[in-house]
């Protein structure tokens, strides 16, 4: 259960929620998507609808789109954050939040709003590369992969996949081991190549 990733056993308890059988429960979750993949995401919902199902209540505190669509009813609360913010400004089903033109959530959700993707993409220089040679923590292959510096890296994939395991367990700990003399074990691989191109990991 130690390799277990905070996607997976997080599923686990609210699956063994529903095998209890209980009822009339107000279940709490603070954004519950965080770090989920799309894939999984379905599977998180799929489990607050039969945990609702059962006869219980299910409160969300989400930004996530899909989480947002599947309520039966919304909250968006606001106008903006700290003093700004701290009334309810739109409340109802997910199609009224939309045709409430005071949410910026609805704006958001409706269309009438969107955030852009980049046309641009930063180039990088295939000579500032940071690589981890033969990582075989957990339940990685024995792979290899390449970090390009001076650019912004996603490392994505199902819950489990061992996005984790690649970066915190092995890339994370390797570095903080060598260039902060820090007594963590870092999980097996061969080697990292790169490492003079760096001088602090944070």
């Amino acid at each position: 259960s130690g390799t277990l990733s905070g996607g997976e056993s997080q599923r686990i308890r609210l699956a063994s929620q529903i095998g209890s059988g209980l009822t009339g429960v107000l279940y709490v979750l603070d954004e519950p998507s965080i770090g989920l993949h799309q894939r999984d995401n379905e599977k998180l919902l799929k489990t607050l609808k039969k945990l609702r199902d059962l006869g219980n209540t299910v409160i969300v505190v989400e930004h996530d789109l899909e989480a947002m669509l599947s309520a039966d009813y919304m909250l968006d609360i606001g106008p903006g954050a700290g003093i700004d913010g701290g009334y309810i400004i739109a409340e109802g089903t997910p199609k009224e939040i939309m045709n409430n033109k005071k949410s910026i959530t609805g704006n958001y959700l409706s269309g009438l709003k969107e955030i852009p993707t980049p046309k641009k993409r930063r180039l990088y220089n295939p000579s500032k590369i940071l690589s981890i040679i033969g990582a075989t923590g957990n339940n990685l292959q024995n792979i290899d992969a390449n970090f390009p510096l001076g650019v912004l890296n996603c490392v994505t994939g199902v819950s489990g996949g061992g996005k984790s395991t690649l970066i915190i367990e092995t890339l994370q700990k390797s570095l903080s081991k060598m260039l902060n003399g820090a007594s963590s074990i870092p999980a097996a691989h061969k080697e990292i190549r790169g490492l003079y191109l760096i001088d602090k990991i944070i």
